[in-house]
């Protein structure tokens, strides 16, 4: 078992979470931001497949244990100051990859323009189509 110490060097916060970015390895687009608490970062580096703290649910989150779109991870990075965590992953279960819950490749989908929001990236797959009610 390797030595944990390791985990030890990450500034949690005061719920015990740090914010991490999930990129494409491949393209180097940002899929997504989300939260860790130590477990999930363990499970992370032991599984090499994402694994996140869903802080609605209060419990750990597999990614695409619901809608089979999978993170696997090549590469886990800590920022300079410790407090923020870097996944390098390929998303799995659709091509291309959805890491969205709205059916985008991207959760970064809106871009500001003159003034407002616009959708810059199209829905790849119906979210009702991909998660069960």
């Amino acid at each position: 078992m390797p030595c944990m110490n390791w985990l030890d060097d990450v500034k949690w916060d005061a719920q015990g979470l740090v914010p991490v970015i999930a990129q494409e390895a491949d393209t180097g687009d940002v899929l997504m931001f989300a939260w860790m608490n130590r477990e999930a970062l363990q499970k992370t580096a032991e599984l090499k497949r994402a694994v996140y703290f869903s802080r609605s649910r209060a419990k750990l989150w597999f990614k695409g244990e619901e809608s089979g779109h999978i993170q696997t991870v090549h590469d886990i990075r800590l920022d300079c100051d410790n407090d923020v965590v870097l996944l390098k992953v390929t998303q799995l279960g659709h091509k291309p990859g959805i890491a969205c819950h709205t059916g985008r490749h991207s959760c970064f989908y809106q871009r500001y323009d003159d003034g407002q929001w616009q959708t810059a990236e199209p829905v790849l797959k119906a979210p009702e189509t991909i998660y069960k009610t």
